[in-house]
């Protein structure tokens, strides 16, 4: 991988230097700059949890192959690079909880417990690009009894101070920082589990549309402020949206003055006409917000020896590999995409696939392909 700097953006060409990471938007494309003034496609990989590894039925590799933290967050960005990662993602993972054979957003609601993710200490370790999360409510749709927070009370601004002034401390000065997400596929269309935003139980059309404009203003505008108080060098990455489920657009138009990149989880089918329409929506949200698109959440799985139930259209891990460069191929040359973060490192028992086999080897049928697509990333812009 040559012509790279030290956060793996490319050196063919370079903006102005900030020291941090920034936006910059030319007559061709958005580019992400990295701290050097070098493009930066942010190519990460989400949920790297130790935990993954303390099961009954791999604690043994954990204890031989690694035996503390440190090590294994080691091994883990040795790894990231070797496959042509070059971002930490966010490191929260799923860990109990199921969604059935087919996860259905507007059906039964689900309950899927995730892990804390990682601590200012771990970043600083590992020592490469890497996104944190400030969840300024517990709404997601994965959550099965979410927490709809008032955004007009007191407490909710003195929550959100809090927050930023907690977190943000702790990453304001580091030039490995990409950015800050919020909350985590966000229920901004009527949660499963039938709870909402208050004062919204009886309102429908026009007057639906402007109290949730409202809303959304309010608790972007709480959040942001704070954030950009205590810290004013990174950019603020928003909501993980749901692109399966669809994103209000009364919802991204009140996000518009508050976010600088507009974060979307999407996991389209292995079709063409999937990925066709992952990409028409991206393009359509990106064009109403003005934002650049960051792939926050994407993935595929098959059917494997622990978690037989994982079924898909793709057979085998060769088939997993093919469908990343096929999907991410579809957008790489738009001028609104700045990246994407993989779903997921390790195969455990909750979500059931990920790079690694849940003994820790890599599936190389998977990685092989995608080594080769990530190392050539920057022949695509």
């Amino acid at each position: 991988m040559a012509n790279l700097d030290f956060y793996g953006g490319t050196t063919k060409r370079q903006f102005q230097a900030t020291g941090f990471f920034r936006l910059e938007k030319t007559e061709e494309r958005w580019f992400l700059v990295d701290p050097d003034g070098y493009p930066f496609i942010t190519v990460g990989v989400n949920h790297a949890d130790e935990t993954n590894l303390k099961y009954d039925h791999n604690i043994e590799i954990w204890e031989k192959k690694y035996g503390s933290r440190q090590n294994w967050i080691q091994g883990l960005v040795h790894d990231l690079k070797d496959w042509g990662f070059n971002t930490i993602g966010w490191t929260a993972d799923y860990i109990s909880g199921d969604w059935g054979v087919a996860l259905d957003w507007f059906g039964d609601p689900v309950d899927l417990g995730h892990s804390s993710g990682w601590a200012a200490q771990d970043y600083k370790l590992a020592n490469m690009p890497y996104c944190v999360q400030i969840r300024v409510q517990e709404i997601e749709d994965w959550n099965g009894f979410p927490n709809y927070r008032d955004v007009y009370s007191p407490d909710f601004d003195k929550y959100c101070d809090y927050l930023a002034r907690a977190v943000c401390h702790e990453h304001k000065d580091s030039k490995n920082l990409i950015g800050y997400f919020l909350v985590d596929i966000p229920g901004w269309i009527p949660h499963a589990s039938g709870r909402f935003f208050q004062g919204m139980e009886h309102l429908k059309g026009q007057e639906f549309d402007d109290k949730l404009f409202d809303i959304a203003t309010k608790y972007y505008d709480t959040i942001t402020k704070y954030i950009r108080k205590y810290d004013p060098n990174h950019l603020i990455l928003g909501d993980r949206y749901n692109g399966d489920k669809g994103i209000p657009e009364i919802v991204l138009q009140a996000m518009k003055p508050y976010v600088d990149v507009l974060s979307v989880q999407y996991f389209p089918a292995s079709t063409d006409e999937a990925h066709e329409k992952m990409k028409n929506d991206l393009a359509r949200w990106s064009e109403l917000t003005g934002k650049p698109v960051l792939i926050a959440d994407i993935g595929n799985w098959c059917a494997t020896h622990m978690n037989p139930n994982r079924v898909s259209d793709l057979k085998s891990q060769g088939e997993r590999g093919a469908d990343y460069t096929r999907s991410i191929g579809k957008v790489l040359h738009e001028p609104w995409f700045i990246g994407w973060h993989w779903c997921a490192h390790l195969e455990n028992k909750a979500r059931g696939w990920g790079i690694k086999d849940p003994f820790d080897q890599p599936y190389q049928e998977f990685v092989d392909p995608v080594r080769e697509f990530n190392r050539k990333v920057y022949d695509h812009i």
